[in-house]
């Protein structure tokens, strides 16, 4: 037995009255998985310790996912305890090769082959549900079985997607009597239309729907990252009679990760020494004359952050103003889904310049923001999108540089106002998308950016948000306790 599993288990045995509480944290994606969703339970599990709880985190040992970003470990505090458990999944590679475009040869066996190929994976994405993540459950709920008979533990908190893990903590609830908090990073009833590889038929639909409604009956306590979400859970929950805590924790910034002094909670907050950008950085080695404008994107490129009206805007301003245009310089870092590819690569044909990246550590993304002149948010118009934040916007507030919000009226446009108030456009707007870009490249003061910058942004910071979630542990464990 290894001295850390020893020190757990006789933890386990004589744990002191007043030892630090501690939480479950279970989260499919977590370091060195990269991407959004994964810096929601690394800071979690960063600032938890601060607010009076310890952190043991239930991951996957070999992630099926599409990106990995090592850098984010450096993130997690020594004290934290990482379990790792394997899932049966096949690597991401291979998992989208199996939903890629059908052969388009035209021979009967090619064709025989194509249908039974075509029912096969139809027949396995019915039967992995609620998603193919439902693959790690049984390695995961053995492990977390043996990680809360080593140690004491005082609650359970499942983040998601993957929404199978939710299933983890409603077995680990019943078993071991702890209380259970579900944290929504998506709205499961959003994710089932418009994530990658959702499973989008009616029985879907109507077995996710029956296997939500199970999970919240078991949930002490469901947490999502915006208002409006956290409104339509409370919904459910009192369809369902379940008198729990619906609360809303933004994804937020951490101070910790940008180039300069921030105020949180009213105090000055010392950040890293090394988060300034380095000689050979990309935002000195390509930082550009001050007659350009650098506008950058970061994130993925999907069906819900269409680039289109961006585009558009750009394209109708090359076509009337060429030289004017020529000032300007796109950045996008992120994956891009090939349709989203393929609108980007329209901006070589203006005469604006284009710097397309593909995914990149977080500590790179944030040189970028540091170089850039403004940042640019986006959100498709679509059904639900008014529930909506991406979490990029509180780290372009962070920035604090001027940003350009192309996005449908909801909670994302509001606190996108609230800060920029003369940067937001609907997408269908391309001629204010345009007027932007225009008074931009023109050199055009604008009074409103430094008064906008200097606004209070305490609340989004990680740490603040953070320990909102700490006031939560301890009041569904008080109150489980009665």
């Amino acid at each position: 037995m290894s001295a850390a599993v020893l020190e757990a288990s006789l933890d386990g045995v004589a744990a002191p009255a007043d030892r630090p509480r501690r939480v479950l944290l279970i989260a499919y994606n977590f370091p060195p998985v990269g991407g959004a969703g994964v810096q929601r339970p690394v800071k979690w599990a960063k600032y938890l310790r601060r607010c009076g709880w310890d952190v043991t985190v239930l991951t996957t040992e070999n992630p099926s996912v599409p990106v990995r970003d090592e850098s984010l470990l450096a993130d997690l505090p020594e004290d934290v305890r990482v379990v790792r458990a394997r899932t049966w999944e096949p690597d991401y590679r291979v998992k989208q090769s199996l939903v890629g475009a059908a052969s388009t040869k035209r021979g009967l066996l090619t064709r025989i082959k194509s249908a039974v190929k075509g029912l096969a994976k139809r027949v396995v994405k019915l039967a992995l549900q609620p998603d193919p993540q439902v693959l790690w459950n049984p390695n995961a709920l053995r492990a977390a079985t043996a990680v809360l008979r080593e140690q004491p533990h005082d609650a359970i908190l499942v983040t998601a997607p993957a929404y199978s893990s939710f299933f983890i903590g409603a077995a680990l609830k019943k078993k071991f009597g702890l209380p259970l908090i579900l944290d929504y990073r998506d709205e499961w009833d959003l994710s089932g239309q418009y994530l990658e590889n959702a499973q989008r038929d009616w029985f879907s639909r109507f077995v996710q729907h029956r296997m939500q409604r199970r999970l919240l009956r078991q949930a002490d306590a469901v947490v999502a990252t915006t208002q409006a979400s956290t409104s339509n859970l409370a919904v459910k929950l009192a369809e369902l009679k379940r008198p729990i805590p619906a609360v809303c924790i933004y994804n937020g910034f951490d101070a910790e990760d940008f180039g300069e002094r921030l105020k949180v909670d009213g105090r000055e907050l010392s950040v890293r020494a090394d988060s300034s950008p380095s000689p050979s950085s990309p935002s000195t080695v390509n930082s550009q004359p001050s007659t350009f404008f650098r506008l950058v994107y970061t994130g993925t490129l999907w069906n819900l952050t269409d680039i289109e009206p961006l585009i558009r805007a750009i394209e109708s301003l090359s076509a009337s103003q060429p030289e004017l245009t020529r000032r300007l310089e796109l950045v996008c870092v992120g994956r891009k889904t090939p349709e989203q590819q393929q609108v980007l690569e329209r901006v070589r044909a203006t005469t604006a310049k284009l710097e397309a990246m593909d995914y990149c550590a977080h500590s790179e993304v944030v040189e970028r923001l540091n170089s850039a002149d403004g940042v640019c948010l986006l959100l498709s118009d679509v059904p639900g999108a008014e529930r909506v934040v991406p979490a990029k916007l509180f780290e372009y507030l962070a920035i604090r540089k001027e940003m350009l919000t192309i996005a449908p009226h909801g909670e994302t446009g509001d606190l996108a106002r609230r800060f920029f108030p003369e940067g937001h456009f609907v997408p269908n707007d391309t001629a204010g998308i345009a007027a932007w870009l225009t008074e931009r490249l023109s050199g055009v003061e604008r009074t409103s950016r430094e008064r906008s910058t200097r606004q209070a942004i305490d609340e989004f910071s990680r740490e603040s948000q953070t320990a909102r979630l700490a006031e939560l542990l301890d009041e569904v464990t008080a109150r489980c306790r009665r």
